[in-house]
């Protein structure tokens, strides 16, 4: 049973859609006591990384949460702004601490001007839309995932200052290296979101939900 943590804001339900298409046992739930009766937890987001982390404090989810993955040492998957939660500060509209489960920084991404192949292209600040996907070498999935794999990314602001240990894949977005799968111990945060993401990123959350950390 994987426990989807509703703690007032996330893409709850098109995370829950896609478990129910993998076959995966999953609940949506705001309810500690029920949440620990599953053997696996995800923590979505969207929205703005302040808003997540007072909400998941005001809730008592938050030192909840640590205690589940620290002390029970229960699985964790992080999606876009719940990969972001995991690390130790965020400079979203201030500087906010994380939940410091990861070593590293969320910092803002700037729209830019750049030059390939003789052209000018200007990248776009949210990055919406779909990029590429380089593993590294150990990673369980690296072998198996398809040619040139590509998933979903919608944010404004991306990790930076990580620990190289843990990074797992990595997408380009002009000069930013935009870290996309982080892995450490029981903790993974994928900055895309798998659940949107086709047979990739479907892979990636049924290999967490059947494998990861077996």
């Amino acid at each position: 049973m994987i426990g989807i943590i509703d703690y007032g804001m996330g893409n709850l339900h098109s995370v829950y859609s896609a478990c129910q298409y993998l076959e995966l046992e999953a609940i949506i739930s705001a309810d500690p006591q029920q949440l620990e009766r599953c053997e696996r937890l995800i923590l979505p987001g969207v929205g703005a990384f302040g808003d997540m982390i007072n909400m998941l404090t005001s809730s008592g989810l938050y030192d909840w949460l640590k205690e589940q993955v620290e002390i029970c040492y229960k699985p964790l998957l992080g999606i876009c702004l719940g990969m972001q939660a995991l690390f130790d500060r965020s400079f979203e509209y201030g500087e906010y601490e994380g939940i410091h489960f990861m070593k590293g920084d969320i910092c803002p991404l700037e729209s830019l001007q750049v030059h390939e192949k003789g052209k000018e292209i200007v990248l776009t600040v949210p990055q919406i839309g779909w990029n590429k996907l380089f593993f590294s070498s150990d990673f369980a999935l690296a072998d198996e995932l398809e040619v040139d794999p590509y998933v979903y990314f919608d944010h404004s602001y991306a990790l930076m200052h990580w620990d190289p240990i843990n990074l797992k894949a990595y997408a380009q977005y002009g000069p930013y290296i935009i870290p996309a799968i982080l892995i450490q111990d029981n903790v993974m945060g994928c900055q895309f979101h798998p659940e949107k993401s086709g047979p990739t990123g479907l892979r990636i959350l049924e290999w967490f939900g059947k494998e990861f950390c077996v």
